[in-house]
Parts: structure tokens; C-alpha cells; sequence
């Protein structure tokens, strides 16, 4: 409940000091409000000037605000009305960086008025901005509930649009396709082909998969169709196919999950190597800087530490393809500290110091780590966690498929997040969509796959700057 100052309550001294965190979404929001789009503002923004490289900034006005907030919610609050205000701009603000935002009382004048000193500082003392403010101060005591603001939902997918955009660059991956013998998952197929993500080669039974084309309108007479008797046969041919160096990605059409990867796992003939394969979601989740990495939510049941190990650096090696560099790794349990009733949080401890032994490279890991402040920088400052990854973390490690599950599906159906997915740790990156999914999800699945295969051929992400050459 915001409660004010009336003029007669109010001394000369008296100072109110609030704290906030830079958010993208803070940037999204004010460019909204204002109509400042200004791409010197704006996350993600394609913006070729001198600045370019050094990051998005706050605009300055947003930190005026601030100040703004201050003085109607606190000092003096509820019912002040603004006569002028006086600033002094001094240092840029960058996303995540933390703001006190402090209002001192200089004077009180004749007719309720009341003059405050005004700044903003970066949590480390540096000036950002200053000034002098004139109010009318209320004169009856108001109270009210932030609750009754309204809230605000943003629904950004500009991660997504970025990766596809980035693999079309690339040549189009040759892929064996299991069974893309219903409307999706044969419309997602031809998706990615057209788009120039995938040559793929169809692997299943012909009279299905030609019923399928006939049902959505597509002609599949361009691609190869190789006829399998059912789905095991059609699964066994694909692998076959990536020993044979005819393609390097398998990816899942209408078949159960179980079918395709008892012939990815299996010793003889599969496509195994030394390390356990895992599933990792990528989510783009709107609000969120960059994409959201979730493993293992569909292979792993309940994983122990060596299999944790294994899909920790498969994460990171995912997050490194799509260019995040070193990646932030978030290990999940139910809290943030060691206990040792709770195993996952022993697990993620363990991990956590792997990592800095360099035995799981590429990323910065830490955990064990709570939801909250793995993803939330507030969070993770009220709680006093002092680490590169709290608040930050862009891959999450999951205790066991139930919670990983139950993580992306919130993501999806309450953050309205978009999903795409890929099994890693393979000799070849496998397209693992659900048979439920989307044309999109799966056109994106293909762009992460193609992307990946770069990664592991050339050991970086590819930068979108090599000229696009011929699919052989």
C-alpha cells in the first residue's frame, strides 16, 4: 500500500530512496509509451552508427521517471502534483544494471509547495543524473494499492526470427526424415526445405506419406522418398543413412519418440558416441534477453550425476551454436543452498565446481539455484546471491524429465513462450519435435539443427557472414 506525505508531515531533510533494476523490457515498454523507437534503445535492434557494438542504453528521460516514481508513490506521494522538475544528465544505463533513485526535501514553501533535490545513481555510487524538483504537496493523507494497476503482458519472438533468418545463410543441411507421414510433420518438412534449412530425404511408407502430400497440397516428387514397411524399418534406414554420409541430421515425423531413438542408442549400427544424449528445449520467451534453454525435459528420466554431467555439456554446447558466448548456466533444485536431504541440490553443487575445475566447458555455471533466482536479477538480490549466472541464467539444467517437463510447458501455455527442440550428444543432431508441434516449431527445430552442425564442425557459431553456397 503506497501511503504519502502530507505538506504538514513533511520536514526539510527528509529523503526517500528506491532501487530498480534495467530491464529489456523496460526499454520495450518506454519506446511503447513515448514513441521514442530510437534503435540506440532498443534491444536486438539492427543499428549500424558509430555505438554500434557497445549495447542498448536507457534513454535518459527513462531515468527521469524514475525519479517520478519516487516523488508520486513516496516522497511526498499519492496526490503530489508535478510544477517543475530541473535535470542534469551525466552516465548511460545499460540493461541490468541497478538504480537508486533518491528524492531529499530542500524547502518548504508558502502554498503547499516543496522543493526536492533529485538524483540517480548506479549502485556503485557513479552519478547518472540530477537535478531539482518543484511540487505541490497533498494535503490530506492518500493512501493506494499498486495492485489495482493493471499488468502488462509483452509477447516478443524475436529469437526465433533471428536463428532462421541465421541458418538460411548456411547450406541446407541434408536430413533423413522418419515418417513425415501426417499433415505436420510433413508440412513442417516441406517448410524447412523451401526455406533452404533442409535437403531432406523421406524415409518411411510411401503410400502414407503420399497421402499425407496429397491432404496439405504439396508436391514431394522433388525429394527422395525412400518406401520402409513401418516405423522401426523407417527409423533403422534413416540412421543407416547418416553411416552411409548421405545426411547429417535424423529428424522425427509421426512416429513415438521410444521407435526413433532405440535405433539412435543402439550399439550396433547406432549413431552413440561417448557421451549420453539429451534433449534440449529452446524457448523464446518474450521478455527475455535472449532464448531460454531447458535439458532435459524428454529423454533423461531421472538422471544421475555422471548422466547430469553429459547433459550440462550438451546444453552448453547448444547455447554456444546460437551464439551465446560463454553461456549461463542456471543448476535447478527447489532451493538455493546446499542440502543434503535434497540430492539435486549435492548434484548441482558438484557440477557447479566441475565446471570450474574445467572437467564441463564452455560455460559459466553455477547451482544449486531456485527458479526464482535463476532467471530473476531482483530475486536473486533479495536473497543475497552474489554470482555471475543468479538472475541470468540462460540455460537450465533440470533435476529429472518431470521438473523439466512442468518448466517448459509453463514457459509455453503461461509465458507464451515458442518451442523448438533438438537431441544432442548423437554422432548427428536429431530434430525431436512432438507430433503435436507446429510448422514453426519445427521449422525452427531444423535452423537449431543446422546451426548445431556448424558449430560442431567448425568449433564457433557461425556468424552469419560466410556467403550462402550450394546444398551438394
Amino acid at each position: 500500500m503506497a501511503t504519502n506525505r502530507t505538506y504538514d508531515q513533511i520536514k526539510v531533510g527528509d529523503t526517500a530512496t528506491r532501487s530498480r533494476i534495467c530491464t529489456a523490457n523496460d526499454l520495450f515498454v518506454f519506446a511503447h509509451a513515448s514513441g521514442n523507437i530510437n534503435p540506440l534503445h532498443l534491444p536486438n535492434a539492427h543499428y549500424n552508427g558509430e555505438n554500434e557494438g557497445e549495447g542498448p542504453s536507457a534513454p535518459f528521460m527513462w531515468g527521469g521517471t524514475l525519479i517520478s516514481a519516487v516523488i508520486g508513490n513516496v516522497l511526498p506521494g499519492p496526490g503530489t502534483v508535478y510544477r517543475d522538475q530541473t535535470l542534469k544528465f551525466h552516465q548511460k544505463v545499460k540493461v541490468d544494471q541497478v538504480l537508486d533513485v533518491t528524492v531529499e526535501v530542500l524547502e518548504k514553501l508558502p502554498e503547499n509547495r516543496v522543493r526536492l533535490k533529485t538524483d540517480v545513481k548506479l549502485d556503485d555510487g557513479t552519478l547518472v543524473a540530477e537535478g531539482e524538483a518543484l511540487v505541490i504537496a497533498p494535503t490530506e493523507t492518500i493512501s493506494y494499492d499498486p495492485e489495482k494497476l493493471p499488468s502488462l503482458l509483452m509477447k516478443r519472438h524475436q529469437h526465433f526470427e533471428r536463428l532462421v533468418s541465421l541458418a538460411k545463410k548456411l547450406p541446407a543441411i541434408p536430413t533423413s526424415v522418419v515418417c513425415p507421414d501426417d499433415s505436420n510433420s510433413l508440412g513442417g518438412t516441406v517448410l524447412a526445405a523451401e526455406a533452404g534449412l533442409i535437403v531432406p530425404i523421406l524415409c518411411g511408407p510411401a503410400k502414407r506419406i503420399q497421402a499425407a502430400a496429397e491432404k496439405i497440397g504439396v508436391d514431394i516428387s522433388k525429394y527422395e522418398l525412400i518406401d520402409c514397411e513401418d516405423e522401426s524399418a523407417s527409423a533403422a534406414r534413416a540412421v543407416a543413412l547418416v553411416h552411409e554420409g548421405r545426411v547429417r541430421s535424423v529428424m522425427k515425423g509421426h512416429l513415438h519418440t521410444d521407435d526413433l531413438l532405440r535405433h539412435v542408442v543402439k550399439r550396433e549400427g547406432g549413431l552413440r558416441t561417448k557421451r549420453r544424449i539429451s534433449h534440449a528445449f529452446v524457448m523464446d520467451v518474450p521478455g527475455r534477453n535472449t532464448p531460454v534453454i531447458i535439458s532435459d525435459a524428454a529423454i533423461n528420466i531421472a538422471p544421475d550425476l555422471v548422466t547430469k554431467v553429459d547433459i550440462t555439456q550438451n546444453a552448453i554446447n547448444v547455447a554456444r551454436s546460437i551464439g551465446m558466448e560463454p553461456p549461463k548456466v542456471g543448476i535447478l533444485s527447489a532451493l538455493e543452498t546446499v542440502n543434503p536431504a535434497i540430492p539435486s541440490t549435492l548434484d548441482a553443487a558438484v557440477l557447479s565446481k566441475m565446471a570450474d575445475r574445467g572437467q564441463i566447458k564452455g560455460g559459466i555455471v553455477d547451482g544449486p539455484l531456485a527458479m526464482d533466482n535463476a532467471i530473476d536479477l531482483e530475486a536473486a538480490r533479495t536473497k543475497g546471491i552474489e554470482s555471475h549466472v543468479a538472475g541470468r541464467a540462460e540455460v537450465l539444467v533440470v533435476p529429472n524429465l518431470e521438473a523439466g517437463n512442468m518448466v517448459a510447458k509453463e514457459l509455453t501455455f503461461v509465458s507464451h513462450a515458442e518451442t523448438a527442440g533438438l537431441v544432442v550428444g548423437a554422432r548427428v543432431p536429431v530434430i525431436l519435435t512432438s507430433r503435436a508441434d507446429s510448422d514453426r516449431a519445427r521449422l525452427v527445430s531444423c535452423a537449431l539443427a543446422s546451426l548445431f552442425d556448424y558449430f560442431k564442425t567448425n568449433g564457433v557459431a557461425f556468424d552469419g557472414k560466410e556467403q550462402k553456397l550450394a546444398a551438394e
